[in-house]
């Protein structure tokens, strides 16, 4: 009887320690390099296939003669004629630097003044009972709207560009903000009471990192908003000193004609926006989730 009973305890303890060591193991993070060949197949080969499908789409109306006429698709290879021939001319990093230089600076002041708002209207009651619906509204507003007023108010220059970025930013972020402060779980909030941390203290050491994964979409959306708003600022206001961005690009193809040039500015601008989102939210977004245990690999 008692080497029955010693039996049982020892397959018991050895039970308990193998659970625990499968606890230990599902939160232990893996972090061993993931091998290229599964990075390839996962995140590389995909888009690969995607842009090669969406030319051979593309040569096959051209080839076809589904659209005959070039001036409405040009082939893909005249698309790449004409940036090969920026390049070569040496306007192509131009075009895209005075747009992304516009849009990264105008996106700093958007979160500059859009993170203080976003709080306010978060935290302060009578403040969102005021400004909360003009937030919401100003997003929904096409930012395209506001180039007229501000070329009115501010004339051709960078300060009217970046107004625009301003005003189609700024909403979008606040708003991110507040939302994710929204989804802060009280207890968090009376624990950090509880430990002191009160006013600005718990503001930035509670309310910010909880309200991270809102905040973070605001940004990106923010980002977005700034992206076309700075787009059709420069396609609507142009102006020889302003320069030649990439929406004044997309512009002086329409006046042309010319719709090589015009498709070659919509690649860039897509470009650049895949280029930003892969470079500065995916990360981030990544940082977050990990942070919070969301992206654990198995």
């Amino acid at each position: 009887m008692a080497s029955t009973d010693s039996t049982t305890v020892a397959k018991d303890g050895n039970d308990l320690a193998g659970l625990e060591a499968g606890l230990d193991a599902l939160e232990t993070r893996q972090t061993g390099r993931t091998p290229f060949r599964q990075t390839f197949v996962e995140k590389i080969l995909p888009p690969v296939v995607a842009i090669v499908l969406v030319l051979a789409v593309w040569q096959a109306l051209v080839s076809f003669k589904v659209v005959d006429d070039p001036s409405k698709l040009p082939a893909p290879s005249d698309v790449w004629n004409v940036v090969q021939t920026a390049w070569l001319q040496g306007e192509l990093l131009g075009y895209i630097w005075t747009s992304v230089s516009r849009g990264l600076l105008g996106f700093c002041f958007a979160l500059v003044i859009g993170t203080p708002l976003g709080l306010l209207v978060a935290r302060v009651k009578v403040v969102r009972a005021a400004l909360g619906p003009i937030l919401s509204g100003l997003q929904s507003l096409p930012s395209v709207a506001w180039v007229p007023p501000a070329v009115i108010w501010l004339g051709l220059n960078n300060s009217m560009m970046y107004a625009v970025i301003l005003l189609g930013a700024v909403p979008s972020i606040a708003n991110g903000l507040v939302s994710g402060v929204d989804q802060v779980p009280p207890l968090f909030l009376r624990a950090g009471r509880t430990l002191g941390a009160t006013g600005l203290k718990g503001t930035w050491h509670i309310v910010l990192p909880a309200a991270l994964p809102g905040y973070v979409a605001g940004l990106k959306q923010g980002w977005a908003f700034s992206w076309r708003s700075l787009m059709a600022a420069e396609i609507i206001a142009s102006f020889p000193d302003l320069g030649v961005g990439l929406g004044q690009l997309l512009e002086n193809g329409r006046n042309a004609s010319d719709m090589a040039m015009v498709f070659e500015a919509i690649l860039l601008i897509l470009i650049v926006g895949i280029a930003i989102d892969l470079l500065i939210f995916s990360p981030l977004e990544r940082w977050v989730l990990r942070n919070r245990g969301l992206l654990v690999k198995s």
